[in-house]
């Protein structure tokens, strides 16, 4: 493996303008996200394919030395490239924050391993053993990678990882080719890349016992939580730095009214209610005053014994069907999904969840509710 850092806008322009007839490119990013709300870039590698050709050329991009990226976004938005990524959410949210664009095409290979059989959630270094038989160095995984200048080791590290992604991508696509499920995998990819960040605003369905609200405090732990959410944007922190999930749930249900409420009873601090509460109590005080009909509907409470059992069996029905395709069964079905297939089946209205649709649609959920149907 050889690798080569860029560390100019012009060096940059010209690697891209060189590579400009291929075919796919491999990627990856070390960022760093210990106190911040947004992952930090800090390095991204590529590695060219064109046509047959295999190199074993990392090109390390070091972002804290280049300010023109318009040709890296030219690369990740010319939808004649294919992109392969490793578990690709969290590089998703480094090029979203950063460039503004996201990769496509996309070829997830943690998503292909599923699709083909060879495990659920498989780690990066976990894949190339299995795949190539090679058990890649670890020295680096937890590099302070903001840090300047990069050691040899680490660019050696980071070269590692789209080098070796390469062969791991050339064994994936074969066989995906050969079994008919490319466009399986590049569906999944385009469906990451669709619901990245739309679950911002339902935040609050993460707290567990959110389920006991009714419907006013529900409202107002929405609003609590959208609050938290553009703070936390806003400065650039975690949310638990802004305030946590237990105490937005007391604001919810024990709707203090002053200042001295927020300290006394739910436990905040003087600096942050110095910097926040009023603006909580303005919230909280337009919360009160929202119509009965405008409410929202409480959320579901957690399901029972009967609904449980329906669950184990739609999970049966999921590893036959599974089994049938050769895939890892935890890649058809959400854990999520399981409830929303019995709320369906009540009779409950909601937009599909988009992996429902496309290649899923008539494989997996319409066996799924004709078995629901078949118990009703």
């Amino acid at each position: 493996m050889q690798w080569q850092l860029i560390e100019s806008n012009e060096a940059l322009r010209l690697l891209i303008a060189e590579k400009s007839n291929c075919d796919v490119v491999i990627v990856d990013t070390e960022f760093m996200r210990r106190n911040t709300f947004y992952p930090e870039v800090a390095l991204v590698q590529l590695c060219f394919v064109a046509g047959d050709a295999l190199s074993d050329m990392a090109w390390l991009i070091d972002p804290l030395k280049i300010d023109n990226v318009e040709p890296l976004i030219e690369l990740l938005t010319n939808s004649s490239v294919l992109k392969v990524l490793h578990s690709a959410s969290e590089d998703l949210e480094v090029f979203q924050r950063w460039l503004g664009v996201l990769p496509q095409p996309l070829f997830d290979t943690q998503r292909a391993a599923a699709l083909l059989g060879r495990g659920f959630g498989l780690g990066y270094r976990t894949l190339v053993q299995d795949v190539c038989g090679v058990d890649l160095p670890k020295g680096e995984t937890r590099s302070d990678w903001l840090r300047r200048p990069l050691t040899e080791s680490q660019c050696d590290y980071a070269g590692l990882d789209v080098t070796w992604l390469l062969l791991v991508w050339r064994e994936f696509n074969e066989q995906c080719v050969r079994q008919n499920k490319l466009h399986w995998v590049l569906a999944d990819g385009s469906d990451a890349i669709s619901v990245l960040g739309t679950d911002v605003y339902k935040l609050h369905t993460r707290i567990k016992t959110a389920w006991k609200l009714n419907s006013r405090q529900l409202a107002a732990l929405i609003e609590v939580c959208r609050w938290r959410e553009e703070i936390a944007r806003s400065r650039n922190k975690p949310r638990a730095w802004i305030v946590d999930d237990q105490a937005c749930l007391k604001l919810a249900v024990q709707d203090p009214r002053t200042v001295h409420a927020l300290r006394d009873d739910i436990g905040l601090p003087s600096s942050f209610i110095n910097r926040h509460g009023d603006e909580l109590l303005v919230i909280l005080q337009a919360n009160r005053e929202v119509p009965d009909a405008d409410l929202p509907a409480r959320l579901p409470p957690p399901l029972d014994a009967a609904q449980r059992d329906l669950v184990k069996k739609l999970k049966a029905d999921v590893r036959e069907i599974a089994t049938t395709l050769a895939v890892a069964p935890e890649v058809l079905v959400q854990s999520k999904d399981y409830e929303l297939l019995l709320r369906e089946a009540e009779g409950d209205v909601f937009e599909l969840p988009i992996h429902w649709l496309g290649w899923r649609k008539e494989a997996i959920f319409f066996a799924l509710r004709q078995s629901l149907a078949s118990v009703a």
